[in-house]
């Protein structure tokens, strides 16, 4: 070990702070500050490293799952063992991060819209004049984040080759218990940086609808300065689906939707996976390409 074990686990978590600021987005920056300074510090508090020993992570594991849902407790524990490996590389320790392990979460089914929701949706969507709910039509048949649908811009759009092009994305952060920040900025990943075909419905009603707008304009806003907050935009969405008399799933079920009906429709894995800016096949595999009860009944009925 080296001699500067002194140093104190609230030092330890602003160091890792400070590494990562340059390297991850703005918005992730926040989120790990947001966990580090709201949700790990209290737990360590006036502990040096060489008192490691004293420190019962379980217990704190157990703690930190108080109220949160098993996805969220796994990204703070992720946070968490993050910044114990950059301790153990920088300080010559070793807190045995392999034994501390992460709570399982299994696949629910995702959710999607039956093809009579879908089409009420739809057909109420290609009829209406309030530029707001373009939004959900563009999701439903692009697959965008409701963050991706609120940055989106007329010029984001290429009518004459068919394409939406997703280049930013709007969030809310959390940078203290009760303060928050918007964030308008670049995607999840690099692969959410993307091209999308558009299909020929949502290309007609498109095109209807730019010739009132500027290119620069918001395509919810029709404004070139003030954007839709996603929270703000999911009441839009729910006032739409109270019209479509279509009981209430959240607004991530219409990229579920337009994903499983890809998919439907023969669409490989690799370029729905590029569609919807998933980081690698694997997370459209696991989501997604599920056999279905039809399938697995065909091939043992042949047993």
């Amino acid at each position: 070990m080296k001699n500067n074990l002194k140093i104190t686990f609230y030092d330890l978590f602003d160091e890792w702070l400070n590494y990562k600021r340059t390297k991850v987005k703005e918005s992730t920056y926040f989120n790990y500050s947001f966990v580090v300074n709201e949700c790990l510090k209290k737990y360590f508090e006036n502990v040096n490293l060489e008192e490691v020993g004293a420190i019962d992570f379980y217990s704190i594991i157990d703690r930190l799952s108080q109220q949160v849902s098993k996805k969220t407790l796994r990204d703070r524990i992720s946070i968490l063992k993050s910044i114990l490996k950059y301790g153990e590389r920088k300080y010559d320790m070793d807190f045995k991060v392999d034994l501390i392990n992460m709570p399982t979460i299994y696949n629910k089914e995702i959710e999607v819209l039956t093809e009579r929701e879908k089409n009420r949706i739809t057909n109420y969507l290609l009829e209406t004049e309030n530029v707001r709910e373009l939004g959900i039509l563009i999701s439903l048949y692009t697959g965008l984040r409701i963050g991706e649908v609120c940055a989106l811009k007329w010029k984001n759009i290429d009518f004459e080759k068919k394409l939406i092009e997703v280049e930013k994305t709007v969030q809310r952060v959390y940078m203290g218990e009760k303060d928050t920040k918007l964030i308008f900025s670049e995607p999840k990943t690099v692969k959410s940086i993307r091209k999308i075909p558009i299909a020929e419905v949502l290309l007609k009603k498109l095109k209807e609808t730019r010739r009132f707008y500027p290119k620069d304009a918001f395509i919810l806003t029709g404004t070139e300065t003030r954007f839709m907050e996603p929270i703000t935009y999911r009441f839009t969405y729910k006032k739409c689906l109270r019209n479509c008399r279509v009981t209430y799933k959240k607004f991530h079920c219409l990229r579920h939707t337009f994903a499983t009906r890809c998919i439907r429709a023969g669409m490989d894995v690799k370029s729905l996976s590029e569609v919807l800016g998933h980081n690698n096949v694997n997370v459209t595999l696991s989501i997604y390409v599920h056999s279905s009860y039809k399938v697995k009944k065909k091939y043992i009925d042949k047993i």
